[in-house]
């Protein structure tokens, strides 16, 4: 099985055990080849666990769930040193944390205080902890997919920007379709009554070749500077217009630019592209701006959302001319 046939397995199997969430499926797992964490929000029940873990089921991997809650200590995700007696002499050995896995499903990660969350940042950042001054190395296929609930607020600590720009797209889930969601009550009583099969998982190595493929799509400078210009109608909306000027507070930092680079390369490549072009940044563009924008409050008393916004960049900022001829 090549790179190319694991990842469209990946896929097929993700959406059959998910039904009516074929977005949610393509973000997670272009999220996976461009080697980034995801953020998913949406209302409760709507199949963000689920889908997380239907990824970890197809791939030969170490699944670990973080529940996150108030009382949730940062030694309870990233691991500590104990202290053990061997011999008559104490030794000190470290104990991993939960965070130690391939795929990390943190649930409702607004839910734990501001420690715990600045504590993850050097893990999603650098793939590695440190504790006690030294530092543990994470598994080399590590992704956090982080959940949270955009309607209850009461007990939650608010991910900072800082925080939320580590994550390589923000992706909302929405209710599915009255069909959808007849077949997926169908299928949930069906797994119930019959015993889960051991299946053949898709091999790490298989996954790290598909990354490599993603890393070598071409991106033109032509495509790269469309790509940059747009992330700087975000730093300096003014430029553009006057209404883009008062909507925006704050831009997008460079590791946006890197993350709509990485999104629109994995796009082009699972559409079986050799380059990017411009469908693949329109398609990706609002998740991985959206938790990056920091609108104004005239703004927020407009009702403006960031989506909005985003779709007014793409409107002010001109396609190249080489690109506007052949569009």
């Amino acid at each position: 099985m090549t790179a190319r046939e694991s990842i469209a397995l990946l896929q097929r199997n993700m959406n059959a055990s998910t039904i009516g969430q074929k977005h949610i499926v393509n973000r997670l797992i272009m999220g996976l080849l461009a080697d980034g964490n995801m953020l998913i929000e949406g209302l409760p029940g709507l199949a963000k666990t689920r889908v997380v873990h239907s990824m970890a089921n197809e791939i030969e991997s170490n699944f670990s769930r973080i529940q996150f809650t108030p009382d949730l200590k940062p030694s309870d995700v990233m691991g500590e040193e104990r202290k053990y007696t061997v011999d008559g002499k104490t030794e000190y050995k470290f104990h991993e944390g939960s965070i130690f896995g391939n795929i990390i499903l943190a649930d409702e990660v607004n839910r734990a205080p501001a420690k715990v969350q600045s504590a993850m940042l050097e893990a999603m950042e650098e793939k590695q902890v440190t504790i006690a001054g030294e530092t543990h190395k994470l598994p080399k296929l590590f992704i956090v997919m982080a959940t949270q609930n955009p309607i209850e607020q009461i007990g939650t600590y608010p991910l900072s920007e800082a925080q939320k720009d580590r994550f390589l797209m923000h992706i909302r889930i929405d209710y599915v379709d009255m069909e959808s969601e007849f077949k997926m009550v169908k299928m949930v009583l069906e797994e119930k009554r019959h015993e889960k099969v051991e299946k053949k998982k898709i091999p790490q190595s298989l996954i790290f070749a598909a990354q490599d493929e993603v890393a070598d799509i071409h991106v033109s400078d032509t495509m790269g500077r469309y790509m940059i210009e747009l992330v700087f109608a975000t730093r300096y909306p003014i430029r553009y217009s006057r209404q883009l000027g008062v909507m925006i507070d704050l831009g997008i930092s460079p590791r946006g630019s890197l993350a709509l680079s990485q999104c629109a390369k994995a796009h082009a490549w699972m559409k079986g592209k050799k380059e990017v072009d411009v469908e693949d940044v329109h398609a990706i563009i609002h998740d991985v701006f959206r938790h990056r924008i920091i609108i104004s409050e005239h703004a927020l008393t407009n009702n403006r959302t960031n989506d909005e916004i985003i779709d007014i960049i793409l409107a002010q900022v001109p396609l190249p001319k080489e690109m506007a001829k052949g569009k």
